[in-house]
């Protein structure tokens, strides 16, 4: 099998930051460290209140490193002009209310077609790849493959807080996604004790995991919680 992709979420390196004000500690600097360790992409969620990740942390990103940059994003006029300027590797789009401390569920692709189809033609056409972060669900699926998403992120949160069949749900969607044609990704939630079923899915090319490895920092410092999770996804395929 083909080795899975690791993009690392930066989002809480900024939480942190954030907490005092200031500079530090700097998501770009523990992009570096991330890409070093390994890592294959860096992930970045903007979020209309700017909570954690601001717009100059982007074009800092952006200037600093040439590893692809994934920025996920809500469905909004505003996120796709910044998209399309700042000219990100990928965009994902996802759902987002002020009101949630983190993302709750998946993208209701199924229910707004006519909302998201001017804002993926208008990524793709900036050259960037787009993908929806969807739960494991077949409408789902079949809507982004409506829309012309190249690729499609499978929520896993519901398997990560261990909601009986959601591995086989996974499992399922991910099969389904590769039959329509779309590029399959997964994350939420995912932990070294979760990792590995998911990593070991046959059709999964990327994991996005930000929370878990910033937090298992603390303890390992982030290159070598990205080298412990590297090594967890490697030996899933094996």
């Amino acid at each position: 099998m083909k080795p899975v992709r690791l993009g690392v979420n930066i989002d809480h390196v900024a939480t942190l930051r954030n907490a005092r004000g200031g500079s530090f500690p700097d998501p770009v600097a523990a992009s570096r460290i991330a890409l070093d360790a390994g890592a294959h992409g860096i992930t970045l969620h903007l979020r209309e209140d700017r909570r954690h990740i601001h717009d100059h942390d982007l074009a800092r990103l952006k200037a600093a490193i040439t590893a692809p940059i994934n920025l996920e994003m809500a469905a909004t006029n505003e996120m796709v002009a910044i998209a399309v300027r700042a000219q990100p590797h990928a965009c994902c789009i996802v759902p987002e209310r002020r009101t949630e401390v983190t993302t709750e569920g998946g993208l209701d692709a199924a229910g707004q077609i006519g909302h998201l189809r001017p804002m993926v033609q208008a990524l793709l056409a900036a050259g960037i790849r787009v993908s929806l972060f969807i739960d494991p669900d077949e409408a789902q699926l079949a809507a982004a493959a409506a829309l012309q998403a190249p690729v499609v992120e499978l929520h896993t949160g519901a398997y990560a807080i261990g909601r009986a069949g959601e591995l086989e749900r996974l499992v399922r969607a991910a099969a389904r996604a590769e039959a329509l044609g779309l590029e399959c990704h997964a994350g939420h939630g995912l932990t070294y004790e979760n990792v590995s079923k998911v990593a070991a899915i046959p059709q999964v090319a990327e994991l996005n995991i930000g929370h878990y490895l910033v937090g298992a920092a603390i303890e390992e410092g982030l290159g070598g919680s990205v080298r412990h999770m590297l090594r967890l996804i490697a030996a899933a395929r094996v």
